[in-house]
């Protein structure tokens, strides 16, 4: 265990998303697992992958049509007999006798003694024959063995986040199972007496849990797998119990609520004896902070109010987990701001929540969508940016230009 003191000064937002980062950057050194290439999507590749076979592995027609030597129909129109059909999936054995067509399909394979290819729409076909108004030259319309990739040439480079076409690849190179590294692990614990499950019939004083399942999600979109998302009311021995338990099953905890200076904060009362630290950091929403490794595993513990919860993370803690992810940084643009901001809290970073203009697909202005409430959740739906506003600005005018950061 580490041990950190129990409060800090005022930090600046950057410098507490770069404690995090420092934290959390051995998570870089996640072991690797083989799973199967169907399994494999949105995982980070741990090895160089190459061809076991050339790809095409056969010769094979590009297109429905007639499989000819280019000698015989170098000049059209001509007819030569039709001797059969070769389908996708047959062993295209028998060779072609020079004078004569044959009928093929895509993807099937080429007769020996065939060179190109006479798409079926420059034909007309009986029983019998065929009449072919165009001729082509040698290799028109066929596949080689191994034009698309040759055998142990690289197919998938290691730390590729694998999409669907890297799955496409490895699977069509018969590829069965592939390494790649275990995914960071986290549980999310709510913390508070008030929050109940959505489906259940709200009493006084109590509302929805949206902390847990925001961050659940957020989590898995930056490539986080979700190993739990627990909530734990204001009584420390049921949180102590959670908490011990999540350390067992993850790589990381968030929690959610218990972070500030009044009373019943069951986080702060559980963990600053176990070295948190917790204290302020100056950005809006998000003040209140806290730190601890428990059993060796970070504990990131973010305010309880919803905006606050979502906002730490985007700020503080998706920029580390998308690089451990294998993924790439959120985009960021500079944009001149519609309207005004009439007030930010001098001395905090304040990150409203605001929505692009676009003119057409381009982003050309950004706009304010809701107030600076923490507690604003609906409203920040209709969001799709984070408007970065520095500590030492007070407030802007219609036009002036501000940093963004894409949700």
């Amino acid at each position: 265990m580490i041990s950190r003191p129990a409060s800090r000064p005022v930090r600046s937002a950057d410098d507490y998303r770069d404690t995090i980062e420092q934290l959390l950057r051995p998570l870089a050194a996640r072991p690797v697992e083989y799973v199967t290439v169907a399994e494999a999507l949105g995982r980070q590749l741990a090895e160089d992958q190459h061809a076991p076979i050339d790809l095409p592995v056969f010769r094979n027609s590009a297109m429905d049509g007639y499989a000819v030597r280019a000698q015989d129909v170098a000049v059209t129109p001509v007819t030569l007999p039709s001797t059969g059909v070769v389908a996708a999936g047959d062993t295209g054995r028998e060779a072609l006798v020079p004078g004569t067509a044959r009928k093929v399909m895509t993807g099937a394979p080429l007769p020996a003694g065939a060179d190109c290819v006479i798409p079926v729409e420059d034909t007309t076909a009986d029983t019998s024959s065929v009449q072919i108004t165009r001729g082509r030259s040698a290799g028109e319309f066929v596949r080689e063995p191994g034009s698309d990739i040759r055998a142990g040439a690289g197919l998938v480079s290691a730390a590729t986040m694998l999409a669907p076409r890297h799955i496409a690849a490895l699977a069509a190179a018969g590829l069965a199972r592939i390494p790649v590294f275990a995914p960071v692990r986290a549980v999310v614990i709510s913390t508070g007496n008030e929050l109940v499950a959505a489906g259940t019939a709200l009493r006084p004083g109590q509302i929805y849990n949206s902390n847990g399942i925001a961050l659940a999600a957020a989590l898995t979109a930056n490539g986080v797998e979700v190993a739990g998302v627990e909530h734990s009311g204001d009584e420390p021995a049921e949180f102590r119990r959670l908490l011990h338990s999540a350390t067992a099953a993850a790589d990381l905890v968030i929690t959610t609520g218990g972070v500030s200076k009044g009373d019943f904060e069951v986080v702060r009362e559980v963990l600053i004896p176990l070295g948190g630290d917790f204290g302020s950091v100056a950005m809006q929403p998000g003040g209140p902070q806290g730190l601890t490794v428990v059993d060796g595993v970070p504990v990131l513990s973010f305010p309880g109010n919803p905006v606050s919860a979502v906002v730490s993370f985007e700020v503080l803690a998706r920029p580390i987990l998308r690089h451990l992810s294998g993924l790439g940084p959120v985009p960021e643009y500079e944009l001149p701001l519609l309207g005004a901001v009439r007030r930010s809290p001098e001395g905090r970073r304040q990150f409203l929540r605001g929505r692009l203009v676009c003119n057409g697909a381009r982003p050309h202005a950004v706009e304010v969508v809701s107030g600076p409430g923490s507690h604003l959740v609906a409203s920040m739906a209709a969001a799709d940016v984070l408007i970065d506003i520095p500590a030492a600005v007070t407030e802007l005018p219609p036009g002036a230009t501000v940093r963004v950061w894409t949700l």
